[in-house]
C-alpha cells in the first residue's frame, strides 16, 4: 500500500500491518536500474498471502535477475478498500508503494476458484482495464499461475497469459523476453504475447479459437497461427536439489496463518488418489536430499528466529528418506528448542518411531484422511487405506499421549451410498473405542475426535473429472443424514457449505462462457468468495441467470469420456489415456499400486526430472 496514506487512515482500519510495508528481509532495488517491475499479487488478505510458499519461491526466483524487481501486493479487506475508494487510493505494491497500473507485469497466483472475484476485484481497484482486449499499449501484462491455471479458461478473457506448471525457470524466461523486446525496440502487446506463446509452459488466450457444438459442449480449440502449440505443455523443475528456494523470508509485522519456516520436501505424490489433482498435476515425483533440506533450514533459522519447522509435501511420510531426515534435523532442532511439524502424514506410513521424533517436539492432536468411510468406496477413490491402518495410526498416537484426533472425509464421492455415510459415523466411534483400548493412553485428558466433511468437486486433470457433482439437495441431505448417525458426544462434526462446493466446481470445470458471469460479478463489487461472510450464494444464482449460464452444465453435468474438455488445450503430463483407465477401475472398485510399488504408465516421464520412480 502507499506509504503516503495518512496515519489517520491506517488507525481506522483492520491490522494495519497489512499495509505498511518495510518488512525485514523485504527486497528493496532501485526502479531506475532495473528493466522490468514484476508485481505479484495473492489475491486474499496479507496473513494469508505471507504464508503461500509458492509466492515465497517465486518472489525470490525472480529477484536474482539483477534487471527485475519483484513486489508483492495483497488483496486489502473491506475496510481498506472502501477508504481507497474515499481517498482515491489505487492499489499498490508492498515494497515502493507505486501503483500497480505502472508495472510491466502483473500475475496473480490463483491457488482455489473462490478467489477469481477477488483477484479480478483488485485489477478493478488498481485502474486496469479488466478484459484483455480493452488493454492499451501501456497497459501491463497481466499473468495468471498456480493450481487454477490448469483449467484457466473461466477467467481467459481477464488474462493475457497463464503460466503453466512450475515458474523458477518459466517467469524469468519471461521477464528476459519483454526486457529484450523493450530494448530492441519491437515490444508491443500482440506482438510480445505471440513470442510468448512460443515459450513451453505459456498458455495465451487470445490465440486460441474455440467452437461449440449445438448442444454447448466444447468442438474444438484451434490455434490462430501455425507456430502456435495445439496443447500448452507444462514446465517442471527437474532437480529440486539446484531449485531456487529462498533462504531468507519476508518478516510480516503481523501475525500470518503459517509463521514458521517451511520446507518443502518434495513435489508430486507417489499415490493416484482419485478425486486429488495435486497428486496429478504436479506430477512427476521429485524429491530434495536431506542434506539439502537440512542446510536451508539451519539457514532460515538463523535469517528468522522461527522456532517452527514445518516440513510440506502432498504425504510428507511418503518421502523415501523421512527417517534419515528427521534424525538430521533433531540434531541440532532438539538443542536450539525449535519444533518439527509434519502435516500431512499419511495413515498407512506413519509409524511409532516417527511419531516417537515428532512427539519429543510437538505438543497437539493429529490429522489422517481416510476420505470414505468404508472400505469400498476407499478402493473407488484408490485410497488404498484399510479401517486396520487408521486405528492402528490413531493408537500409536494415543499411546504417545495425543488425545484430540481430527479425521477428514468427502460426501457425493462417485458411487456413494448410505452405508459409506454410516461408514464415517461408525469409524469414528471406533476411533473413540480405540482411545479407550490403549493402555498407555493420557488418561488426564478426555477423547475428542473432530470428524471433517467437505463436498466431493470432480477437479480437472483427474480420473472422476468426466463425473458429475451431486446436487446441492442431495449433498445437503447427506450431510443431514450423517448428523443424526454421529450420536457420540465425543465426535465433533464438521461440514463443508454445499452451495460454496456448488459454485466451486461450476468455475473448476468450467469454460470461457463463465466470463459473462465474472465481468457481472465485478459490476457489483463481489470479492472474498472463499470467506464465508461474503459468499452469497442467492446473489451467484441471480448472476447466473443474467448471464444466460446454467450453473448445472458445468457441476452436476456429467461430461462424455470422448468430449472435448475446456482444459484440453493443457498438457499436464498426465495422459488422458491413463485418467480414463483409472476412471474405469473406479467404476469396478479395483486399487491401483502406488508409484513406489509399481509404474503404473501416467505419462508424466515424459516431462523428464530427476525421480527414482518414473520408468
Amino acid at each position: 500500500m502507499n506509504h503516503q496514506l495518512l496515519s489517520g487512515i491506517l488507525k481506522s482500519v483492520s491490522k494495519p500491518g497489512r499495509y505498511t510495508g518495510g518488512e525485514f528481509n523485504s527486497i528493496i532495488k532501485d526502479k531506475e536500474k532495473v528493466d522490468v517491475r514484476f508485481a505479484f499479487c495473492f489475491p486474499d488478505t496479507y496473513e494469508i498471502g505471507m504464508s503461500n510458499l509458492g509466492m515465497r519461491i517465486l518472489y525470490e526466483a525472480l529477484n536474482r535477475q539483477e534487471n527485475v524487481w519483484c513486489e508483492r501486493v495483497y488483496a486489502p479487506w473491506t475496510d481498506m478498500d472502501e477508504k481507497m475508494k474515499e481517498y482515491g487510493i489505487p492499489l499498490s505494491a508492498q515494497e515502493s508503494g507505486d501503483a500497480v497500473k505502472d508495472f510491466d507485469i502483473v500475475a496473480f497466483t490463483l491457488q482455489y476458484e473462490m478467489c477469481y472475484t477477488t483477484a479480478i476485484h483488485m485489477l478493478k481497484i488498481a485502474d486496469i482495464p479488466l478484459l484483455s482486449r480493452d488493454r492499451g499499449e501501456d497497459a501491463p501484462i497481466i499473468l495468471g499461475g498456480g493450481p487454477c491455471a490448469y483449467n484457466p479458461e473461466p477467467i481467459a478473457d481477464f488474462f493475457d497469459a497463464f503460466s503453466i506448471g512450475e515458474g523458477e525457470e518459466a517467469l524469468p524466461e519471461l521477464c528476459a523476453l519483454y526486457a529484450k523486446m523493450k530494448k530492441e525496440g519491437t515490444y508491443t502487446r500482440k506482438g510480445f504475447l505471440r513470442e510468448l506463446a512460443k515459450i513451453e509452459g505459456f498458455y495465451v488466450p487470445a490465440l486460441y479459437e474455440v467452437s461449440y457444438h449445438a448442444d454447448g459442449t466444447i468442438q474444438a480449440y484451434t490455434p490462430l497461427y501455425d507456430d502456435i502449440p495445439k496443447q500448452v505443455r507444462k514446465r517442471i523443475i527437474r532437480d529440486l536439489d539446484e531449485a531456487v528456494y529462498p533462504e531468507k523470508l519476508v518478516m510480516p509485522y503481523i501475525e500470518t496463518v503459517h509463521d514458521r519456516v517451511v520446507l518443502e520436501v518434495n513435489r508430486g505424490c507417489i499415490r493416484g488418489c482419485r478425486f486429488c489433482q495435486a497428486g496429478m498435476v504436479y506430477r512427476p515425483i521429485r524429491e530434495k536430499s536431506p542434506e539439502k533440506l537440512c542446510k536451508l533450514a539451519k539457514c532460515l533459522y538463523e535469517n528468522t528466529g522461527y522456532e517452527e519447522i514445518s516440513m510440506i509435501s502432498l504425504s510428507i511420510s511418503d518421502y523415501s528418506r523421512i527417517a534419515e531426515l528427521t534424525d538430521m534435523l533433531l540434531e541440532w532442532t532438539d538443542e536450539k528448542h525449535v519444533s518439527l511439524s509434519l502435516p500431512s502424514l499419511r495413515i498407512d506410513s506413519f509409524s511409532e518411531e516417527l511419531m516417537k521424533k515428532v512427539s519429543s517436539v510437538r505438543t497437539g492432536g493429529i490429522t489422517f484422511a481416510p476420505e470414505a468411510g468404508t472400505q469400498r468406496l476407499r478402493d473407488v477413490i484408490n485410497k488404498n487405506v484399510t479401517e486396520e491402518d487408521l486405528l492402528q495410526a490413531v493408537g500409536i498416537a494415543f499411546g504417545a499421549g495425543k488425545s484430540n484426533v481430527k479425521l477428514y472425509f468427502m460426501n457425493g464421492l462417485p458411487t456413494e451410498e448410505k452405508e459409506d455415510i454410516l461408514g464415517i459415523a461408525d469409524l469414528g466411534k471406533k476411533v473413540v473405542h480405540q482411545f479407550y483400548m490403549t493402555p498407555n493412553r493420557n488418561k488426564a485428558r478426555p477423547v475428542s475426535v473432530t470428524v471433517s466433511v467437505s463436498c466431493f468437486v470432480p477437479k480437472p486433470f483427474t480420473p472422476f473429472q468426466w463425473v458429475g457433482q451431486d446436487t446441492i439437495e442431495a449433498l445437503k441431505e447427506k450431510q443431514a443424514y450423517l448428523r443424526e448417525a454421529i450420536t457420540d458426544k465425543k465426535i465433533r462434526y464438521q461440514w463443508h457449505d454445499a452451495e460454496v462446493s456448488h459454485v466451486e466446481a461450476v468455475f473448476a470445470r468450467g469454460d470461457r462462457r463463465l466470463s459473462k458471469a465474472l465481468l457481472l460479478a465485478a459490476e457489483e463489487n463481489m470479492m472474498f468468495d472463499a470467506w464465508d461472510e461474503y459468499f452469497n450464494f442467492e446473489k451467484w444464482m441471480d448472476i447466473f441467470k443474467r448471464a444466460d449460464i446454467d450453473p448445472s452444465f458445468y457441476a452436476n453435468r456429467s461430461f462424455g469420456l470422448e468430449e472435448c474438455l475446456p482444459w484440453d488445450v493443457i498438457d499436464c503430463g498426465v495422459s488422458k489415456e491413463y485418467l480414463k483407465r483409472e476412471y474405469a477401475r473406479a467404476y469396478a472398485c479395483q486399487t491401483t499400486p502406488s508409484c513406489a510399488e509399481h509404474c503404473n504408465g501416467c505419462g508424466a516421464n515424459q516431462l523428464g526430472g530427476k525421480t527414482r520412480w518414473c520408468k
